[in-house]
């Protein structure tokens, strides 16, 4: 089956490598490091990528998660208090990545306007399922780059299967 570039955003290569290709062969200690000059580690980002992943899945579902009030509730606690592994964290962004490029894939469902909450003191932002998964792609396309940045710097780039070199 031929993806959609939708779902290619999402989860192949459309314009970048796959976010697959992007952890292949990362460990914790690696995701954890802290990288002089980098306001977040590569765990730090994947948090932050798989939290929003969430917050589109449930608007595209009709569950209006709240906007958080504050950016810092878009990353882990600081100090560790969530407790997940970077095992388990990849594991629950690659589930909701994979629900995200099968709601892509229903084009029956792509125009349907949605609900999504705003930053606080903003209306509610009305948009199809199609703009939100977008809005998705773009995010993760942002954070993915700055992950592999932070895998060039620390000498973990590229990855095991060569990924793109450039």
């Amino acid at each position: 089956m031929t993806m959609s570039e939708l779902e290619q955003i999402l989860i192949g290569d459309s314009a970048a490598a796959r976010p697959a290709v992007i952890l292949e062969g990362l460990d914790a200690s690696v995701a954890h490091r802290t990288i002089k000059g980098a306001p977040r580690t590569i765990y730090e980002e994947l948090w932050h990528i798989a939290y929003w992943q969430q917050k589109t899945l449930d608007w595209v579902q009709g569950i209006e998660t709240p906007f958080p009030d504050h950016a810092s509730e878009g990353f882990p606690a600081e100090d560790g208090a969530n407790g997940e592994s970077w095992e388990q964290l990849c594991k629950r962004f690659f589930r909701g990545n994979l629900l995200a490029a099968a709601v892509a894939r229903d084009e029956s469902r792509l125009e349907r306007p949605i609900r999504c909450p705003s930053r606080p003191g903003y209306p509610t932002r009305i948009m199809t399922v199609r703009a939100q998964l977008e809005n998705l792609g773009a995010h993760n396309a942002y954070h993915f780059g700055r992950i592999v940045l932070l895998r060039q710097i620390a000498g973990a780039w590229p990855p095991p299967s060569a990924g793109y070199s450039w």
